[in-house]
């Protein structure tokens, strides 16, 4: 143990990392009662997605583990799932089938960037401020999802969007209750609050008829086969595609990135330039991981920051990983109790994510218009049109156009200049 992961090295024991494992599984355990609903929207099975999920949340985290000994772990990334199910299937009517097509594309594509080491041209292509302001969307869009799933907010014709009714019970006021009970669990800092919050609002459900318990209801049974390989590539060669599988690369690089900095950060393992270890393997883990769970049908995979709780409990190896894989292994055998969760019992999570990615927004500098508008744009864009691919295409446009009318063409960077070309395009072909 101490020669595969350099224990002693990091100053670590195989306890530690154990109990580091346990507790990151723990924290990110809540993909597996959200992806299957979410996932669900775009018409897939929610056992194939759930099986999906657990299969290849599992392959990229060994992998992390054993290719670049690491303490992070990876899942279907949250908002990555969103984009998948109401922006690509709902909103722009492709098939599900073709969304992963796209997944599968850009983990391809993620693989070779990461091999020859082009991702740090992507990386600085787009600014600083819309990398924030996509992580801030981003959230803002999914907590609209749990508030809109769960009835808390419902359409309205009056005011376009208004509250739904709690003095009824059900499913709104399930929600309520449960999001009450996350944030206190959070607060307190509780290990694994927002999973906890999911399993107690769900049995909360069962008196309130939100939650419904089938008869014969069993808690351990064998996984649902995976979608494997569900394919169509009919359309690829089209603008839209384009924005789709872009839309992948862009987020699923960027959450890889900003996670593994924070993660090693916390963990003390990044160099005095701030280097990441063997990063070109995690990155590639990252990328294996996205294609594995493309073939087997779940959105994309990426490092999770909810890893940084394992680090918190002193895990600074990939052996906490490997627990961490073996775990959503096991868990595969629970798919009974995971898919018995109601949307209204997941809603709190999507809200608690949505927080934590708002907190972003404290780093972008709102003082330079130039600089503070396109970040505007894309954070209000995406939870107003629906689309995080529309509120980074609205961002990056304005953007250059705002920079080059003010005669700033320093500030961007040529790749930002054909990934504009490329958008304008969109609206005419």
């Amino acid at each position: 143990m101490d020669r595969l992961f350099k224990l002693q090295e990091r100053g670590t024991t195989v306890q530690r990392e154990v109990v580091a494992g346990l507790t990151t599984f723990l924290t990110m355990a809540y993909i597996l009662a959200v992806n299957p609903g979410m996932l669900g929207a775009a018409g897939m099975s929610a056992g194939g997605v759930f099986t999906a999920t657990a299969l290849a949340s599992a392959i990229a985290t060994l992998v992390m583990a054993f290719t670049a000994n690491l303490p992070v772990a990876l899942a279907p990334g949250m908002g990555l799932n969103a984009f998948f199910a109401y922006t690509v299937v709902v909103g722009m009517g492709y098939s599900w089938q073709l969304a992963l097509t796209a997944v599968f594309l850009e983990g391809i594509l993620f693989i070779i960037l990461s091999l020859v080491n082009v991702r740090e041209l992507i990386i600085k292509a787009i600014p600083a401020n819309l990398k924030k302001a996509v992580a801030v969307g981003i959230g803002l869009f999914i907590t609209l999802i749990g508030f809109a799933n769960s009835g808390i907010v419902v359409n309205n014709t009056g005011t376009i969007v208004g509250l739904g009714s709690l003095s009824s019970g059900g499913a709104p006021l399930l929600a309520i209750i449960g999001l009450v009970i996350t944030i206190v669990l959070y607060a307190n800092r509780i290990p694994g609050s927002i999973l906890i919050g999911i399993i107690v609002t769900a049995i909360i459900g069962i008196p309130m008829g939100v939650t419904a318990v089938p008869d014969g209801f069993s808690l351990v049974s064998l996984p649902a086969a995976p979608l494997f390989a569900q394919f169509d590539f009919s359309k690829i060669a089209t603008f839209e595609f384009f924005t789709v599988f872009f839309t992948f690369l862009f987020v699923d690089i960027f959450d890889t990135v900003g996670t593994l900095v924070g993660v090693s950060a916390q963990a003390g393992l990044t160099d005095k330039n701030g280097e990441i270890p063997r990063v070109k393997q995690a990155l590639l883990s990252d990328a294996v991981g996205t294609v594995a769970g493309a073939l087997l049908g779940t959105s994309t995979v990426t490092s999770y920051v909810e890893s940084t709780a394992g680090v918190a409990v002193g895990g600074r190896t990939g052996l906490a990983s490997v627990i961490t894989g073996i775990l959503f292994v096991a868990a595969l055998f629970l798919s009974p109790l995971f898919l018995l969760i109601p949307g209204a019992a997941t809603a709190p999570a999507l809200v608690v994510v949505g927080f934590l990615m708002m907190q972003s927004v404290t780093g972008i500098d709102f003082r330079d218009p130039t600089e503070g508008i396109p970040a505007f744009l894309i954070i209000v864009m995406m939870p107003f049109a629906y689309s995080i691919a529309d509120g980074i295409v609205y961002g990056l446009l304005s953007y250059v156009i705002l920079k080059g009318l003010t005669m700033k063409f320093k500030d961007i960077p040529v790749v930002t200049w054909v990934l504009f070309v490329v958008f304008i395009l969109r609206f005419f072909i």
